[in-house]
């Protein structure tokens, strides 16, 4: 990138600092390049970003950069909102984790764990399958409805996976929801920090980042562990993308390097929230032993599975017909 970097500035849009290590990512960023980042409305939602694209086209303001959920990205591309780039790593972004032609690609990504108050739960589940165990009886709750909240959909999912479902078929895991309720192990309560130390949700089906990062605050109050099913591991991820109307493309393209080099990819690690490249670098040993220790086993990372947007809609669509009826 030597020589590329003419403007001093990138306008980002919707990083939280303390979402994936961002606030870490900028820093070094600035640091490195001397490049001062304008970070526009840190909790904007991928569909706000693409509309700030549309609406400050042609303003020094606008963004150079945005990270967005998949669904957004191809939405992007479609409206022609996005340049193509491809970074000097794109061999090693997964082929299923990328536009083919470059236009968006994914960064970092999240799987379904178990978050586990082992003050009050004695025995830490590895597998779905260990979550009928009786013991569990009032124990097991999801990060809200899977009808309205991601993270508890995934976590439905993840389950169909492992009880003979797939991509194409959520069905297993609504049953599997159904079974550990009649049973009583499943409690439809919205898990939150506060039910976890309260007692009430000692084992919590959530993103693998949001439960890693509960590690801190928990620190020093309850004995808190972090598992990733082995036997259905489901993730999702966002994707960055270039503005075509970047004010700053130089800078932009700078960023991106920068993302997606073992430098970049180690930082939101760092934030427990697992790069594109993840596989890659393990294969590679460089990521830092010290790292690697914070984090759940890499072996179910490497058999994570993502869904298309059409899986995705049909999933969204028996969950729907099927979920107030079996599980209530």
């Amino acid at each position: 990138m030597k020589g590329q970097a003419q403007s001093k500035t990138l306008n980002t849009i919707a990083l939280p600092p303390d979402w994936a290590n961002y606030g870490e990512i900028m820093e070094t960023f600035t640091k490195k390049y001397g490049i001062t980042i304008n970070n526009a409305s840190p909790n904007a939602s991928s569909a706000e970003e693409l509309q700030a694209l549309r609406s400050l086209k042609g303003q020094s303001r606008a963004p150079d950069v945005v990270d967005v959920g998949p669904s957004f990205a191809i939405q992007g591309k479609q409206e022609g909102l996005f340049a193509p780039y491809k970074v000097s790593t794109w061999d090693s972004i997964p082929a299923n984790m990328k536009d083919p032609d470059g236009y968006w690609y994914g960064d970092y990504f999240g799987v379904i764990s178990f978050g586990v108050n082992a003050s009050v739960v004695k025995k830490v589940p590895k597998t779905w399958a260990d979550l009928k165990d009786p013991a569990y009886k009032g124990q097991i709750a999801l990060n809200g409805s899977p009808l309205t909240a991601g993270a508890a959909f995934a976590g439905v999912w993840a389950a169909a996976l492992a009880n003979g479902g797939s991509l194409d078929d959520i069905t297993p895991g609504i049953d599997f929801f159904a079974q550990l309720k009649k049973m009583g192990n499943y409690i439809p309560v919205d898990a939150t920090p506060a039910t976890v130390q309260t007692g009430q949700t000692p084992i919590v089906v959530d993103w693998d980042y949001l439960n890693l990062g509960y590690s801190k605050e928990f620190a020093g109050k309850l004995d808190w562990r972090v598992s990733v099913p082995e036997d259905g591991v489901y993730g999702s991820y966002y994707c960055q993308a270039i503005s075509a109307f970047a004010p700053n493309p130089a800078s932009a393209r700078q960023w991106m390097e920068f993302l997606y080099s073992d430098e970049g990819q180690l930082l939101f690690l760092k934030g427990y929230a697992h790069p594109v490249r993840f596989n890659d670098m393990l294969r590679r040993k460089v990521i830092p032993a010290e790292l690697l220790a914070k984090l759940p086993p890499s072996e179910p990372y490497t058999k994570v599975r993502f869904a298309t947007q059409e899986q995705l809609k049909k999933a969204q669509e028996t969950l729907k017909a099927q979920w107030a009826a079996k599980v209530g």
